[in-house]
Parts: structure tokens; C-alpha cells; sequence
């Protein structure tokens, strides 16, 4: 099976997944799959990602959403970006912390 299917197979389900922005240390965060890449919100009333910045090398590790155990890490770059109205809707939607409040969205795009 291709990378790009246990991906979305596995992101489909996934609510968190690690992150590890190059040079820094992995951190585990919510994240939202979307036309093929992850969303990240960071800043605001959501999480600290160190390191996430537009251009950045990134590797995604995703973890088995049935038994939890390592799936697959995967190379991904970082690309800061404007939501639409409808992706922005699907964000907020999707998030469980009451009124979500972002300063950044990072698309994760991967190799």
C-alpha cells in the first residue's frame, strides 16, 4: 500500500497526530485532514507548536487510530495558509474546545 493511501486511511480517523518541526522536538497536536493535507491551528486560545513556520521541514507521525500503535512517520513540509469560509467553517466544527481562536493555520503538505 502507497504512503499517500495509509495516510489518508489512517487521517481520516485521527484527531492528533506528532509533529516534529526540524530542529525541534516532537509535540503532539490537533490537527484536522483535509484535500490531502493536514491543518494545524496554532496561536490564540490553541497550541504552541515551536518551530511550525511557513517553508518549514516537518515529519508527521501518525499513529494507528485502532490500536494506537506507530503507523507511519512521513516527511511534510509546512505552509502557512489562508482558510477559506468553508474550510474555516470545517476547522471550528471539528474542534472540541468551544470557540477556537487561531493567529495561524499551517497546511501540512506532504512529500
Amino acid at each position: 500500500m502507497e504512503i499517500e493511501q495509509v495516510l489518508d486511511n489512517a487521517l481520516r480517523k485521527a484527531a492528533a497526530i506528532w509533529i516534529r518541526p526540524s530542529g525541534h522536538e516532537p509535540r503532539l497536536v490537533w490537527a484536522l485532514w483535509r484535500d490531502g493535507a493536514v491543518l494545524v491551528a496554532v496561536g490564540g486560545t490553541e497550541q504552541v507548536v515551536p518551530g511550525l513556520e511557513d517553508g518549514v521541514a516537518c515529519t508527521v507521525t501518525v499513529r494507528s487510530p485502532t490500536t494506537h500503535s506507530h503507523l507511519v512517520d512521513a516527511p511534510a513540509t509546512a505552509y502557512r495558509t489562508e482558510l477559506d469560509d468553508e474550510a474555516a467553517a470545517a476547522l471550528k466544527t471539528a474542534r472540541l474546545n468551544g470557540r477556537p481562536e487561531w493567529e495561524s493555520v499551517y497546511r501540512l503538505e506532504f512529500a
